[in-house]
């Protein structure tokens, strides 16, 4: 009978300390913080710019969004940024420093065991009144174990645990962020690159038609049916497009030197060999702007630091609680080795320690204040970063559809100049104008020629920029244990 009640005392204090534990949690409610959120974006979708509404059945681009493109070249270029950009890797290093955070600190959940031993003589003086060994020389030969442990009452170990994976989790977003700037800039440099191979094309193809065109009016100088002005004025056109033809020499350098330090190889080992295809702009289903919430790594990151700082504040109140400490020794201890493993050279200890806080000052209260203002800090930049974050959809979506106009526009002066040019040369060959009318005419047609390309790239770097901002087809549920509780 005796037995049964014991029985049943044990288990009603076991319920009854369970409940104090889960009672005398700290940790804040969280929620994520309220953001004003518009229904739709504003700019008005155009056919031809790049991007559509998403309709309910569009699957957003996911994973390797740069493969929207078809360019195999750049899919190679893209695959090495994880493997050797060094931002990324150093990124990559402060998400494994973060985790082992999360580890230390759940650690804090586990009793501390030591072991240990020793070995010493010691003399004490033999003046010290009342002292037994005064006098005498003592050797002291011991091993044993010690363990402590504090169990958790006030949810201390618990707000810190979930700090630090709430933190492991931004460092997480943090790395995609990463990611998703590297590639973005590469695929930029890259198709600048394109860009300029189609302009380093044009301007070949009329250095080539500008020499022709000199060796004639050279020869008809000869024949007296010209002045030298005509051949003057051939000879300046032929070498200003010869400077402006090795200019994007230049530009394609710095260009291949970019990505090859983005792709974690030495500029001087590193090159491309020129390609001239165009472009094909993707269409890129946009969707909500509430889905951004979920999209963006940067947004993610900043709601896990408001997470984060929400459980500072949990650490900062459990610091007026007091700490419970549990602690047992055992041990041998003998002056000589012969009876060190006897029963008698047994020592061993239990014992309990509460302690807690009378008075520091103000300076719990004061790290609580501190909490709280670090948290408020964090909603601040959650907040600022969403209404980044609508704002460079909005400015590329804007840019998309200004630049397909532009382009519309630019397509129908570059045929205008071409025409123009046409009819400028024919009158000249019958003697209607003179030859300063042509190099006028083909001055304009090559820099209209020139502005269709730029607006193009323009237009490339734009749609690149808009799958940037809308996150590159990231998704918030791969953040590791995006759900995990302690």
């Amino acid at each position: 009978m005796f037995d049964i009640r014991k029985s049943v005392i044990r288990k009603a204090l076991v319920v009854a300390v369970a409940g104090a534990l889960s009672a005398c949690s700290t940790l804040p409610h969280y929620t994520q913080p309220q953001t004003a959120v518009p229904d739709h974006f504003a700019s008005t979708p155009q056919a031809s710019a790049g991007w559509t509404l998403a309709a309910p059945a569009d699957a957003q681009p996911r994973g390797p969004w740069w493969t929207l493109y078809g360019d195999d070249e750049l899919n190679r270029l893209e695959a090495q940024v994880d493997v050797s950009n060094q931002t990324v890797r150093k990124a990559v290093a402060q998400l494994e420093a973060a985790r082992a955070m999360v580890d230390y600190q759940r650690s804090g959940y586990s009793p501390v065991v030591t072991a240990g031993t020793s070995a010493q003589r010691f003399r004490t003086s033999q003046n010290v009144v009342h002292k037994g060994l005064a006098g005498h020389t003592v050797p002291d030969f011991s091993a044993g174990l010690a363990a402590s442990w504090e169990p958790d009452l006030f949810g201390r170990v618990k707000d810190a645990v979930v700090n630090a994976r709430d933190n492991a989790q931004a460092s997480e977003a943090d790395l995609e962020s990463v990611r998703l700037s590297v590639a973005t800039d590469l695929a930029i440099d890259y198709f600048n690159l394109r860009s300029l191979d189609r302009q380093k094309k044009l301007l070949d193809d009329t250095v080539t038609a500008y020499a022709a065109a000199l060796r004639i009016v050279q020869q008809q100088l000869k024949d007296g049916a010209i002045d030298a002005s005509a051949v003057a004025q051939a000879q300046t056109q032929l070498e200003s497009t010869r400077t402006q033809d090795s200019d994007i020499d230049v530009q394609r350098a710095q260009l291949e030197h970019a990505i090859a330090t983005l792709i974690g190889k030495p500029a001087s080992s590193f090159s491309l060999p020129p390609k001239v295809e165009t472009v094909t702009l993707p269409q890129i289903p946009t969707g909500v702007p509430s889905q951004l919430l979920e999209r963006r790594p940067d947004i993610a990151a900043e709601e896990r630091r408001v997470a984060a700082a929400n459980a500072q504040i949990g650490q900062a109140r459990a610091a007026f609680y007091p700490n419970l400490t549990l602690s047992a020794a055992v041990g041998l201890e003998s002056s000589y080795y012969a009876p060190w493993l006897t029963a008698s050279s047994l020592f061993w200890s239990l014992g309990s320690q509460i302690a807690g806080t009378l008075f520091d000052g103000g300076r719990r209260s004061a790290a609580l204040k501190g909490a709280n203002a670090q948290y408020d800090g964090a909603v601040a930049d959650y907040r600022q970063t969403v209404l980044v974050a609508f704002q460079q959809v909005e400015d590329e979506l804007s840019t998309l559809n200004t630049l397909a106009s532009e382009a519309d526009s630019q397509q129908r002066a570059t045929s205008a100049a071409q025409l123009s040019l046409k009819l400028t040369t024919n009158r000249y060959q019958a003697g209607a104008v003179s030859y300063l009318d042509v190099v006028t005419a083909q001055t304009i047609a090559l820099t209209n020629e020139r502005l269709t390309q730029q607006i193009d790239a323009r237009r490339v770097d734009a749609s690149v920029q808009l799958l940037k901002a809308l996150g590159g087809g990231w998704d918030r549920a791969s953040l590791t244990d995006a759900n995990a509780t302690d």
